[in-house]
């Protein structure tokens, strides 16, 4: 099988490391939505995948077994969304530049030589997207890890890495109209002491594997966890705010959260809906007096919480600024608003 015409192989620019309620509102196959828009059959899946420097057959795509183990506890990764346009004609990559550049981020936190510059690993993505011929709803993952045999724990500061970008269909959640029950879990979402939660990194993501397993013995569909404050962090993946009298309050950057691109986004279009927006410390009881809670992230998007801890969020629906946000956070991403142009990276054909 032959690489598609006009699609050069890459090579590496050298190692750089840069900067109780009912349930009506979610019944059981729901509750896991977010989850299931990322996962696909193992026979679904694309026909290429970027691998260092070239798109190769999805079934070439290999690695020894032996070259997993200790090498993914340093392994960085982005997950970046690509959306149909609401004109059927385009697909939209959403703030592709902000997720490499945290890629980046994440790397040099971690101590990793990204073996390619930044316009490479951009031009990845489109090729990716391009040869893969997706006309709808499609997740990208950059990911990195060392390279070559790994058998100890430790890996050294400065490791060469392999680089692999791999994609697959999602099924957008936005503006469904449903929420999720969410409960605060007994795991503390790990601090900037120990694994910096700034870091997109797989080995952070078992702290929130454990809270989700928590969450959903407990009859949850989601975790909140809190950090060594005992304030509000995040869920599993995606930030958190609340709405209260009238004011949108989220934890701060410093509250052990990821330093999410949705969030953000959030954040911006609030301020433009003429919405007052606060980032602080949250205590654990401003959950249960909250008039609207809410998840954001690039898997969950805007994910409404109508119970938290059994108690009932409002009136128990998605609330009025929620919702408003949902839609416009909608036509962003399908390229319908006239805001914000420049998050939006469309994927030649």
């Amino acid at each position: 099988m032959n690489v598609p015409a006009a699609v050069p192989t890459v090579a590496p620019a050298g190692p750089a490391m840069l900067g109780g309620p009912d349930r009506e509102h979610l019944d059981p196959p729901a509750a896991t939505a977010a989850l299931d828009s990322l996962a696909s059959p193992a026979a679904e899946h694309p026909e290429w995948i970027w691998r260092s420097g070239e798109l190769v057959p999805w079934e070439q795509a290999r690695i020894h077994v032996n070259a997993v183990g200790h090498a993914s506890t340093a392994a960085i990764f982005e997950g970046i969304k690509a959306y149909r346009a609401d004109d059927g004609e385009r697909l939209l990559l959403f703030r592709l530049d902000e997720h490499l550049r945290r890629l980046f981020d994440s790397a040099r936190i971690c101590r990793l030589a990204l073996p390619y510059d930044f316009a490479q690993l951009k031009a990845a993505v489109l090729d990716l997207l391009r040869v893969n011929r997706y006309i709808e709803d499609a997740y990208v993952r950059p990911w990195a890890f060392p390279s070559g045999l790994i058998r100890e724990q430790m890996v050294p500061a400065g490791s060469a890495c392999e680089v692999v970008v791999d994609s697959w269909p999602f099924r957008a959640r936005l503006d469904t109209g449903g929420g999720c029950r969410a409960g605060v879990s007994s795991w503390q979402r790990v601090s900037d002491a120990s694994m910096p939660p700034r870091v997109k990194a797989f080995s952070n993501y078992h702290n929130g594997r454990l809270a989700m397993m928590e969450a959903r013995e407990n009859g949850h569909d989601w975790p909140i966890l809190l950090n060594e404050r005992h304030k509000v962090s995040e869920g599993p993946g995606a930030c958190i705010a609340l709405v209260r009298n009238g004011t949108v309050i989220t934890p701060s950057l410093t509250s052990g959260v990821l330093e999410s691109i949705t969030r953000d986004t959030a954040i911006t279009l609030l301020g433009e809906l003429g919405e007052t927006v606060v980032e602080r410390e949250v205590d654990r009881s401003e959950l249960y007096l909250a008039d609207e809670l809410f998840f954001m992230g690039t898997a969950w998007e805007i994910l409404p919480i109508t119970v938290v801890d059994g108690l009932t969020v409002g009136a128990g629906t998605p609330g009025p600024v929620t919702r408003r946000l949902t839609a416009e956070y909608t036509r962003l991403v399908r390229g319908s608003s006239d805001r914000h142009q420049g998050w939006l990276t469309e994927v030649p054909r």
